[in-house]
């Protein structure tokens, strides 16, 4: 989305990069969708629901719920209140158990 005409940007990728993280740091807090552990749904059930709702992939959703399963909880997405809040409320439409952190 960022255009660069400057030489040293293309030198030096990861500068260009860990500016355009302070810059989207400084403009919004981020926060944490957590996913709480219950003893009614299958894995595959949150898998599903994870990789419909958040947008993982199979093997993030796959480790999300072994994480939840053995921790009790495990952070499954990170961003705005924006973007987080309707994950959350479709998570809980599925009776899955979440909260923004």
């Amino acid at each position: 989305m960022f255009f660069h005409n400057h030489i040293e940007d293309y030198e030096n990728p990861k500068r260009q990069y860990e500016e355009e993280v302070l810059v989207l740091d400084d403009l919004d807090e981020v926060y944490k969708l957590v996913l709480h552990n219950d003893d009614v749904h299958t894995f595959d059930y949150v898998i599903d629901s994870l990789i419909e709702i958040c947008k993982h992939t199979l093997e993030q959703a796959e480790q999300c719920t072994i994480l939840v399963h053995l921790k009790g909880k495990c952070t499954v997405k990170t961003g705005s209140i924006d973007l987080l809040k309707p994950m959350h409320e479709k998570l809980l439409s599925r009776e899955l158990t979440s909260e923004i952190v």
